[in-house]
């Protein structure tokens, strides 16, 4: 029989051993972990657009400006700005008390350092500021200097009036004089989180609560940013406790949300979108070149029957890429579900079915439905439209491919017909120049949005006129005349605006996420232990 004092020291080691154990769990637990749905593109945060990249820049960093739940533009880092009357002229006043993750106070020199690289170099964000000259000859900046007259003050001067200018801050995080070189590997920033460590092979970002954050500290201290690419994959991992929370992930199926809001474990908030889903055509590729091709595709689409029954009521059928909250909203011409009359477009289009049961004269070949590969949602709507589309005698052939090589065929004009979604950028009515006119259109040096190479000197005239209309009152009825324009001539349609679908274990409390689906809501999250 074992002496006393040898089983009060296995009693002892026992205590030790599981406080050992709660300390290694309480350790796991204040590590918090989220997930994006494909891989950043970079870390730089004046060169990542993708959604991916803003996803972190949201986290890392703050802007002069950002944009409230109604799509307006009000201060950020700045507690103020001002325009003049002549609109070349806009200056922003600091916050006091802000500082970089370094420790360095934040000043207007940094701001201006932060500009003056971006314009200087060949960085995504930086096209924005250029305007293309007509004809191909070359650019000019629309920022003619950035000064500073005091260490919280800012004066951004115009070479003329560009209502885009505040629209295109919102993604230029201002960063630390004299860092440019290094944010692509070690990102500093004046946000809540601070950037730890990347591990591109574990496609692991793992970020720190900034203690110093100017708008106070989040309340999550150790927050991994985890790339998760496959569905089934990204639900284990939810259903494990291994995920906290997802936001608004594409690659989860409207199935897979209603399966998760079963698991006691698991909670499943659903918040209005204003990110857009759209199908976009060539309109250089024939048969995409007929307008009434494209309308017919538009009416051979039962938006709200994809909505209801295999989107689960997920999302909210769209008429515009503008979400309906935007002051400059217009539905502009509505395609409801009406096969006879896509019939009817079809056969005033030259595309006639003699005997009525397909296939239609002078369809050669299906047509090129190129779309993201790994997307089970996507591969699904896909599959619906393919065959509402062969119901009015239009074949269409599905080719899957991975993102980046998608991408990259857009922008060269190789493809016939896709569907993507547009994230942020439609919520400003300056997005319509940048997806739709002319001067728009991307070339082998050039990235640009108007993927469709949609054409129209109609359409140039109305958004170059509104886009130069400082005045709301004025511009709204030449942005509705925008819309209705390619509306008409459908270069893309509008499908549906995809409800943003968080879900979180149970304990997660103050979620708040905005229409835009911004990642700075993780600032306010609050976490019961595990």
């Amino acid at each position: 029989m074992p002496s006393r004092k040898i089983v009060l020291a296995v009693i002892a080691l026992s205590a030790a051993l599981l406080a050992l154990l709660a300390g290694c769990r309480g350790t796991a637990r204040t590590q918090f972990v989220t997930v994006l749905d494909t891989d950043p593109a970079t870390l730089d945060p004046l060169d990542g657009t993708d959604a991916a990249s803003e996803r972190l820049r949201q986290l890392v960093f703050n802007s002069l400006l950002r944009k409230n739940e109604k799509f307006e533009y009000v201060g950020d880092l700045a507690s103020d700005y001002q325009t003049s009357d002549d609109g070349k002229t806009v200056t922003f006043t600091l916050h006091d008390g802000v500082t970089f993750h370094d420790g360095k106070p934040l000043t207007s020199s940094d701001a201006k350092y932060t500009l003056d690289t971006l314009f200087a170099s060949k960085k995504n964000k930086a096209a924005a500021f250029f305007e293309t000259a007509p004809g191909g000859g070359g650019s000019q900046p629309y920022v003619v200097s950035v000064e500073t007259p005091d260490p919280k003050t800012l004066v951004i001067r115009l070479r003329k009036p560009w209502s885009s200018l505040l629209g295109n801050l919102v993604s230029v995080p201002v960063i630390p004089q004299g860092s440019a070189d290094s944010q692509k590997d070690h990102p500093v920033g004046s946000g809540p989180f601070k950037y730890v460590s990347r591990d591109e092979s574990q496609k692991v970002v793992d970020l720190a609560a900034y203690e110093n954050y100017w708008q106070g500290a989040p309340q999550i201290k150790q927050l991994r940013v985890r790339t998760v690419l496959d569905a089934n994959t990204l639900q284990a991992e939810l259903q494990s406790g291994r995920v906290d929370l997802v936001s608004g992930a594409a690659n989860l199926s409207p199935d897979s949300y209603k399966f998760l809001g079963q698991d006691s474990k698991l909670q499943v908030k659903q918040f209005p979108g204003a990110n857009i889903v759209y199908l976009g055509f060539n309109v250089e590729r024939p048969p995409l070149n007929n307008i009434k091709v494209r309308q017919a595709i538009a009416y051979a689409i039962d938006r709200e029957s994809i909505v209801r029954d295999l989107m689960l009521g997920q999302a909210r059928v769209a008429s515009s890429i503008l979400p309906e909250s935007s002051w400059a909203y217009d539905p502009g011409q509505k395609y409801t579900y009406d096969p006879a009359r896509a019939k009817q477009l079809l056969d005033e289009a030259g595309f006639r079915d003699p005997d009525g049961d397909g296939p239609r004269m002078r369809f050669d070949k299906p047509i090129s439905f190129k779309i993201s590969a790994g997307n089970t949602a996507v591969s699904q709507f896909a599959n619906v439209i393919q065959n509402s589309l062969k119901g009015v005698g239009v074949p269409i052939a599905i080719e899957t491919m991975e993102t980046s090589t998608l991408l990259r065929q857009l922008r060269e004009g190789q493809f016939e017909m896709t569907t993507l979604r547009w994230v942020g950028g439609n919520q400003d009515p300056v997005f319509l120049h940048d997806l739709f006119h002319s001067g728009e259109i991307p070339t082998p040096d050039r990235a640009a949005f108007n993927r469709s190479r949609y054409r129209s000197p109609e359409f140039d005239r109305v958004i170059d006129e509104a886009v130069n209309t400082l005045d709301r009152a004025k511009a709204k009825p030449l942005y509705s005349q925008a819309q209705q324009i390619v509306s008409r001539d459908l270069p893309l349609l509008p499908l549906w605006y995809p409800d943003i679908i968080v879900v979180a274990r149970k304990g997660v409390e103050n979620i708040q996420v905005d229409p835009s689906n911004d990642f700075s809501f993780l600032r306010g999250v609050t976490v019961q232990q595990k």
